[in-house]
């Protein structure tokens, strides 16, 4: 028996489930004699590398993760989004969320969800036992419920994220260091609730991973000056979860898993730069710095990351390309970035997909009409502010990738091949022995 057993009687089982953001499978599992409390957790359950969604976007992640559908359903295809039949873009939030995300169906079913630090659910939600959202809050005072959560929170210093701007700095242990104080209280809060609540889905996300993964990930790759601390801070990693693990009660499920993967950053590619040298691409004067600055002669632009669109006529205010030649441009376009090179001479995108390929659904409307995938070593920006070189540095050495996410489960019976994120909800359900009808999603059960 744990820390964690349950308040009342009640024989159905459980499932808590951990986010590491961006934490790709392979590091993972070259240092399993490091990280020992996954590695039993590889040995003992199942686990393996996964793939993440298109495109491969914390913002457009996290939705899909926790719905177990595409954007064309969730809504959400990234960072920033543009309305329908406008320019205008704005940053999805929780409520722009369309699909049934998983607690929703747990609550509906009578039991009871524990939600922490999930990217994109500001402002929580009041149908679970509690929230604190994650990613794009703007504060724990503003993003916790009930009031009693709130006020233990913030009695406890808990971030909702780690100041990334540290990051930018080429001395990193300030940032670091801020990097383990949000991990620290990520994890006291976590034990604190998993003890306190009679919950049947626990659900949290260390996101602290992803911003570690961004600044530091060359650091590790390359033989840096942080590589040592990079390592330390996955062993805390490693080390929390493993004491999670070891407190949780039998009738409970232990997952972890990542919305996708990581590797180093060699260039930075300015999307909207390169169209506007390739001529796809006009603002109507010199002083652009948004979408809603292209001119009627644009043919093409980018969003972060990697989604391009067609300038369509009826379908965008200033439409240069008709609909008879949609098919013929957005041929021509995908052509020009499968064939496009970095400074290093290698190809920058991994594949470009078509929209119909990757979203449907009843918000395929606002889809980009195609999604490019980069290749290893590039970070596919948009640049409305203009760059001079198409090709650039920024601060960060890290930078996401579709493949190599993970994926753990304490079950040995798991099957973990062919895995997306889509895969993640119904297992779950599966774990917890609710009902659903399968075509609701677009993965399926592990289990």
């Amino acid at each position: 028996m744990g820390l964690f057993d349950r308040l009342r009687g009640d024989d159905k089982p459980r499932v808590a489930f951990f986010g590491i953001d961006g934490v790709p499978y392979s590091f993972l599992e070259d240092h399993f004699d490091e990280f020992e409390h996954l590695g039993a957790l590889a040995d003992e359950g199942s686990s393996g590398a996964i793939d993440s969604i298109v495109p491969p976007e914390s913002s457009a992640c996290w939705p899909s993760l926790t719905t177990g559908v595409n954007p064309g359903k969730t809504g959400v295809y990234g960072f920033q989004d543009r309305e329908i039949g406008s320019y205008d873009t704005y940053v999805p939030m929780g409520r722009d969320v369309q699909a049934t995300r998983l607690w929703d169906r747990v609550q509906e079913a009578g039991r009871d969800a524990t939600v922490m630090n999930v990217p994109v659910t500001f402002p929580p939600q009041r149908n679970v036992q509690r929230m604190v959202s994650g990613f794009l809050s703007p504060g724990v005072d503003k993003a916790s419920y009930p009031d009693e959560m709130r006020e233990y929170l913030q009695s406890t210093d808990y971030r909702i994220d780690t100041n990334a701007k540290l990051g930018h700095s080429e001395d990193k242990e300030e940032f670091i260091e801020d990097a383990h104080e949000t991990l620290d209280a990520r994890y006291e809060a976590f034990k604190h609730y998993l003890q306190q609540d009679d919950w049947d889905l626990f659900f949290g996300v260390f996101m602290t991973t992803d911003r570690v993964n961004h600044f530091l990930y060359e650091h590790y790759e390359e033989d840096g000056e942080y590589k040592e601390e990079f390592l330390d801070f996955y062993r805390k990693v490693d080390r929390y979860l493993g004491e999670i693990r070891q407190n949780l009660p039998d009738d409970v499920t232990m997952m972890v898993a990542s919305d996708h993967g990581f590797t180093s950053l060699d260039y930075e590619f300015y999307a909207n730069t390169w169209l506007e040298q390739e001529g796809w691409l006009s603002y109507e004067d010199d002083d652009h710095e948004e979408l809603g600055d292209i001119s009627d002669d644009t043919e093409a632009y980018s969003l972060i990351p990697g989604r391009f669109y067609i300038n369509l006529e009826g379908r965008e205010p200033r439409g240069s390309v008709p609909e008879s030649e949609y098919e013929a441009k957005r041929d021509q376009l995908k052509e020009a970035l499968e064939n496009l090179e970095g400074p290093n001479g290698r190809k920058v995108c991994d594949r470009v997909v078509e929209k119909e390929e990757a979203f449907h659904g009843d918000h395929a409307d606002i889809a980009p009409d195609l999604v490019a995938i980069p290749n290893y070593g590039f970070d596919l920006k948009a640049g409305f502010k203009g760059h001079d070189d198409v090709f650039g540095h920024g601060p960060r050495n890290g930078m996401h990738s579709f493949d190599n996410a993970s994926l753990f489960v304490d079950d040995p019976d798991a099957t973990i091949r062919d895995v997306d994120l889509y895969d993640i909800t119904p297992t779950i359900l599966d774990l917890m022995e609710m009902e659903y009808e399968p075509s609701e999603f677009d993965g399926e059960s592990l289990v």
